[in-house]
Parts: structure tokens; sequence; C-alpha cells
């Protein structure tokens, strides 16, 4: 066994969001409430909570994920945005696996391993890509899976 093979001896990971995997990613459909609001997925979610305007936010209710991740890159951001992003991804991520109770159970069935949210559209915040990436979306599901595993 060569030396770069026995530094993944025992290393398990999940490193691409599709397939069995698919409902990790937030273009996954299901269902999530949040601030009181009923979303098709969670992109719609966290796009719309780019803007303040509840009529510019009701544009994205029912929006594709795809639909919601272009109105998302068009919209004038909140002055804010910066500052409180992450903790809106990890609300959003939150509530939809505390939501559902499938999709809890999917989340928890991941067990231990690592959670990478390996791209290839050159996302290297929320993701992983080309081996480069803060992969911030990836440890809001660890951390979201570990207060699961909590009862948190």
């Amino acid at each position: 066994m060569s030396k770069w093979n026995l530094c993944f001896v025992g290393w398990k990971m999940i490193n691409e969001f599709r397939g069995k995997y698919f409902f990790l990613s937030n273009f996954y459909i299901s269902d999530v409430e949040y601030e009181g609001i009923i979303y098709t997925n969670n992109e719609a979610a966290f796009q719309a909570q780019k803007v303040t305007d509840y009529r510019h936010q009701q544009e994205f209710w029912l929006a594709t994920p795809s639909e919601a991740k272009r109105l998302g890159r068009s919209v004038e951001l909140r002055s804010d945005w910066e500052q409180i992003k992450d903790e809106v991804m990890e609300d959003i991520v939150r509530a939809k696996f505390t939501q559902s109770e499938e999709l809890k159970n999917k989340l928890l069935a991941t067990g231990d391993e690592e959670l990478i949210e390996a791209n290839t559209w050159n996302d290297t915040y929320w993701g992983v890509c080309r081996g480069r990436g803060l992969n911030k979306l990836g440890k809001i599901l660890m951390k979201v899976r570990e207060e699961l595993k909590n009862g948190v």
C-alpha cells in the first residue's frame, strides 16, 4: 500500500451531494418553513433572505432551485448580507432537517462521515471545487447532524 493510500485508511466521506446523497443539497425539493414562509426548497429560502422587501421575497416562494439561484444573483443585496449569510444558511439547513423526520433520519444515517459539497461550478465558499474551498455547507450539515445526534 502506498504512503498516499495509508492517509485515507479509515477515513470516510461523502464528497458529492448527488444520487443517494442528493437530499443533502439545497437543490433537493422539500418544503421548508423559514420565518413563517414555506419555500419548496432550501435554495429558494436562502436566496429570498438576500432581500428585505417582502414583495421581493415572494418571488422566491415557489421558485425551483435553479430559478431561485438565478433570481438571487440579480437582486440588490441587503446591506448586512455578508455578515449574516452563514447564520441564515445554518438556520435554513437546520429547519430542513428538523421539519422532516425522513430527512433527519437520512442525515443521521450518514454517521460520522465527512460531508463535502464538491462541485464543478467553482463554488469555493459553500463547497469545494478542484480540491479547494471552505466547504461551509458541508460543515453546517455536519454541525446540524451532531445537534440531531445529541438531541439539541
